[in-house]
């Protein structure tokens, strides 16, 4: 008897599977194939827009995906970085061989946790309340909670044109009986698609055709705790090309033997992420789509052509591909194909990632409707988390919209629900400035302390940083920099001359000054700077940002506070809709369908209008006044 079962160990379920077990809680992660661990189907890389902060999320609550990228990269580049920290992002080319054995090694290591290489079948249950599962070689495993993270694997089905062919990513086993557990239990299921590019021999490509994209020099790291350095320690280009008119032409006249255009495909596909057809016939109006070179392992000679999944044909693609610069004379390792599985309805959740009709049943990654690793990963470490803390008798770990951006995911899956692979973005946080890359662990680091995945060690250093940010901001409020030493170096970048001494909380608010200008001034003052915590330029960040962005950053907070009020008004559980009169019938359905917590989650449910929300609100007042 187990206290948690983790079924699949891709990113969600390895992620589930250590915070469940670093919970104290005995474990069992199960899956068909432990080679396949945090496995890399599609891109090899790890971060990008509002993805990059979700890594730095998933290392400040006690998550790994973080530490294993700055493990496993191969190149680092901060996005965005000219413009404003409310959209700065990490992006990590990462091995995808190494990521997969690195994370694999690591879980081996996890007290209180078991592998087992085998296929789960069957999820049992009892009534409305999970008991286990059965594995393919018949063996029944009984446990208080299950975690089902199994990603594009749910009767999924790989297609190239009009050819079909029952499997997983990369040829993997695909399994029908959880997809039958699921439907049997009561849940609704539907069908999602996603895809891939073809993968080229590197040594056959023609590089001097294409643009070398390198990374940043300076080596950045997803992780807030010392000591994940690279293990290769080299740093590899991407390479930067663009389709043509020819491309495009081959494409409209082959759209009837493509798997989407041709009527193969069941599943919706994802639209922040099409394939080339997809963009081509979307898109009619561009001349051409930017495609990148990845690089897959230091181990293999294999090119990524990121930008280029197709469903189209092997004949079809064959052609595509050496249209597209430097590839005239490649060798092709892999095509590209299309692959649609089963998925639940995500506002068959609670916010806890818990399932409504099933207890102690959690669900986290494709199963749930989104796409990515590190939308899966978050999922999976709030859903171990919440299924630690539903065992030992405690309330779930539910994140706001103004607190991370795993919040605003999970509450648009289980408050809005999604018809086609969910992604993450930074224009669906409202908060984004106060949700940045930096402020990762100031803002869920003690959360994590909390729920028992961030150490003593880890939170006294939390609590260090936190002293040394006040401390910092209060030197920079007191400190004045006279003119003669500031002039020189401010008109060195541009800057207005003083007139006078000023405080370096002013002189930092100014666009083109930033701390290392303020550093090269103390000096040149023999003025001491002198803070007690080991990174200088960790808490430097963090008082710059907040100088120069106070009167953003304050606004945001009251507009989250404003949101937090309606947030703290809860529905009674108890709540009959259909006996709250005036409201819209659109409204009432929905309603009844979501179960939301709260107000504020009601307010975001679409065809929930203000109006039915006052009716709601006064009929509440009525209901506690009874």
């Amino acid at each position: 008897m187990y206290d948690v079962i983790v079924v699949g160990a891709g990113h969600a379920g390895c992620e589930a599977a250590m915070a469940t077990a670093n919970m104290g809680l005995k474990t069992l992660l199960a899956t068909g194939n432990l080679n396949m661990t945090a496995s890399m189907p599609c891109n090899p890389s790890i971060g990008g827009p509002a993805k990059g902060v979700v890594v730095r999320e998933i290392d400040a609550l006690g998550g790994y995906m973080g530490k294993n990228a700055d493990l496993c990269q191969i190149q680092t580049k901060m996005l965005n970085r000219s413009k404003g920290p409310a959209v700065w992002a990490l992006r990590f080319q990462c091995d995808k061989l190494l990521y997969a054995r690195e994370m694999l090694n690591h879980l081996k290591t996890v007290k209180n946790l078991d592998l087992v290489e085998d296929y789960v079948v069957d999820v049992l249950n009892e009534g409305n309340k999970v008991t286990g599962v059965v594995l393919d070689k018949g063996d029944v495993v009984l446990a208080k909670a299950v975690i089902l993270t199994t990603g594009t694997y749910l009767d999924s089905r790989i297609l190239r044109g009009h050819w079909t062919s029952k499997e997983g990513p990369d040829g993997q086993r695909t399994t029908a009986g959880v997809s039958a557990a699921l439907r049997r239990m009561g849940f609704k299921i539907q069908r999602l698609k996603t895809g891939t590019p073809a993968r080229i021999k590197a040594s056959t490509i023609d590089f001097s055709q294409v643009s070398v994209e390198n990374g940043d020099e300076k080596t950045w790291h997803f992780s807030f705790d010392k000591g994940y350095e690279s293990i290769k320690g080299v740093k590899v280009p991407c390479y930067l090309a663009y389709t043509n008119q020819e491309i495009h032409d081959l494409i409209r006249a082959n759209l009837d033997k493509s798997a989407m255009y041709g009527g193969v495909v069941e599943g919706v596909g994802p639209r922040y992420c099409p394939s080339i057809e997809d963009k081509v016939v979307r898109f009619s109006d561009k001349e051409r789509h930017q495609i990148f070179y990845e690089p897959e392992s230091l181990e293999i000679d294999q090119e990524y052509i990121q930008g280029f999944s197709t469903s189209m044909p092997v004949e079809v693609q064959d052609q595509m591909i050496r249209l597209l610069p430097g590839l005239k004379d490649c060798e092709v390792i892999r095509y590209a194909y299309a692959i649609e599985y089963d998925a639940i309805d995500p506002l068959d959740l609670w916010p806890s990632l818990e399932t409504k009709k099933i207890e102690n049943l959690f669900t986290a990654g494709q199963i749930n409707g989104t796409s990515g690793y590190e939308e899966a990963a978050g999922q999976g470490l709030i859903a171990g988390i919440n299924a630690g803390l539903k065992i030992k008798g405690k309330e779930p770990l539910i994140l706001s919209r103004d607190e991370a951006y795993l919040g605003v995911m999970i509450d648009d899956l289980v408050t809005k629900g999604t018809k086609e692979p969910y992604r993450l973005l930074t224009s669906r946080a409202e908060y984004r400035l106060l949700l940045r890359h930096d402020n990762a662990d100031l803002r869920l680091r003690e959360k994590g302390y909390l729920a028992g995945l961030i150490s003593e060690e880890q939170h006294n250093r939390l609590l260090m940083k936190i002293e040394a940010i006040k401390n910092l901001k209060e030197f920079f409020n007191v400190t004045k920099i006279k003119a003669s030493i500031a002039d020189p170096i401010l008109e060195s970048v541009g800057s207005t001359k003083l007139t006078e001494s000023l405080s370096l909380a002013s002189l930092i608010k100014r666009p083109e000054v930033n701390y290392s200008l303020i550093l090269k001034m103390l000096e040149e003052s023999n003025i001491i700077l002198n803070i007690d915590y080991d990174d200088l330029d960790e808490v430097l960040e963090q008082v710059e940002i907040s100088f120069k962005y106070d009167g953003y950053i304050d606004k945001a907070m009251e507009q989250a506070r404003r949101m937090k009020n309606q947030e703290s008004k809860t529905i009674p559980s108890d709540i009959d809709y259909d006996l709250v009169d005036n409201i819209a019938l659109e409204a009432r359905e929905k309603l009844k369908k979501v179960r939301p917590l709260t107000i504020g989650q009601a307010s975001r449910i679409s065809g929930v209008n203000p109006a039915d929300i006052s009716v709601l609100v006064v009929y509440i007042e009525r209901m506690k006044r009874a």
